[in-house]
């Protein structure tokens, strides 16, 4: 069942081929064929964390590229989109937040090209061991932790909302994620608003959530590519094929390698639940990769309009300016010729 997946992957991706002049006929190996030449190719793509997306080709089977991947890890997707504005890298994938301050900052050198539809949990305002505070309203007057310019950000502002406080009622304390659990750790700070290793690392230290974005945040994470990776014919072919693989990667370890994948993952997090974690978060929400639509601009502008009105962002930023359905086609294409795991 599961040993032909890869295989019929591998030739359903041949579509692609027929969508750039240098294309060539598919082969019936069990590795996915050139979409064209694109030997000489090289992808830099930016990663959160742990690569998840590395690791899931990995397990998947699916890492052979015809193409070189240069794939570079960040804490953060703010750090992600900083990179890509400066040319660093060809293609990323953050939450809705990070490109909203990038392109508020200047001239967006990127466009978002598809979306990863994912979990949102293990998004977190927690706090330490030990601590009395067990409520988001009980954060007045306190120093709070958060990741600037991403989920953390957003979703810490809707709590606090929810909870009848507004910025001015706690101290807020702008963190990397690592540098909120230090500060966490030492009592440095009372709380922190943060996402992934971090709030695993956090539960592991004893400590406790009191608030979370699982039901505020939209799941959709935009890829981001830059403009000039786009208008080039072997960058653009290489990056719809990496998404198709990714979104297969994905299927492959839903319909059996869910023990190898947790695997991957309890030894970058240290997590003895990784199993456990890794079924909750495919319960919430599958992993898969999407086009760019109308919807997911919409969900997009709601986030940027609400650090419009909080001042966090100077102007109401048009978020359309930086999405694009230029790959839409192609990408579809690739994505409806995939097979189902196990057909």
């Amino acid at each position: 069942m599961l040993s032909s997946a890869v295989p019929r992957f591998a030739r359903a991706l041949c579509v692609i081929a027929a969508l750039i002049a240098t294309a060539t006929a598919c082969s019936g190996e069990t590795r996915a064929p050139s979409p064209g030449d694109l030997s000489s190719v090289a992808l830099r793509v930016g990663a959160t964390g742990w690569a998840t997306a590395q690791a899931a080709l990995q397990v998947a089977g699916l890492d052979q590229t015809p193409y070189k991947v240069q794939w570079a890890v960040f804490p953060g997707g703010d750090k992600q989109l900083q990179a890509l504005q400066a040319g660093a890298l060809d293609l990323t994938e953050s939450s809705e937040i990070p490109p909203i301050f990038a392109a508020a900052s200047g001239n967006a050198r990127f466009k978002v090209v598809a979306v990863q539809r994912a979990n949102t949990l293990q998004q977190e305002v927690v706090v330490g061991a030990g601590s009395p505070i067990t409520s988001i309203a009980q954060l007045k007057g306190k120093k709070v932790g958060y990741v600037p310019n991403t989920t953390a950000h957003y979703f810490l502002d809707r709590l606090l909302e929810r909870a009848g406080l507004r910025w001015g009622d706690i101290v807020a304390a702008p963190l990397s994620p690592n540098d909120g659990v230090t500060a966490l750790s030492g009592g440095a700070i009372d709380a922190l608003a943060s996402y992934g290793n971090s709030i695993i690392t956090v539960h592991l230290r004893g400590g406790r959530m009191i608030g979370d974005g699982s039901e505020i945040l939209s799941g959709s994470f935009p890829w981001e590519a830059e403009t000039s990776a786009i208008a080039d014919p072997g960058k653009r072919a290489a990056i719809v094929d990496l998404l198709a693989r990714i979104n297969q990667a994905y299927a492959v370890i839903r319909s059996g390698r869910m023990d190898e994948f947790a695997r991957r993952t309890a030894e970058a997090t240290h997590e003895d639940q990784a199993l456990d974690q890794l079924r909750a978060e495919e319960a919430q929400r599958p992993t898969t990769i999407v086009a760019t639509s109308p919807e997911a601009i919409s969900s997009e502008q709601a986030v940027a309009d609400t650090f419009a009105e909080l001042r966090i962002i100077p102007n109401r930023l048009d978020v359309a300016g930086f999405w694009t359905d230029a790959l839409n086609a192609e990408l579809n294409k690739a994505l409806l010729a995939t097979p189902a795991p196990g057909r």
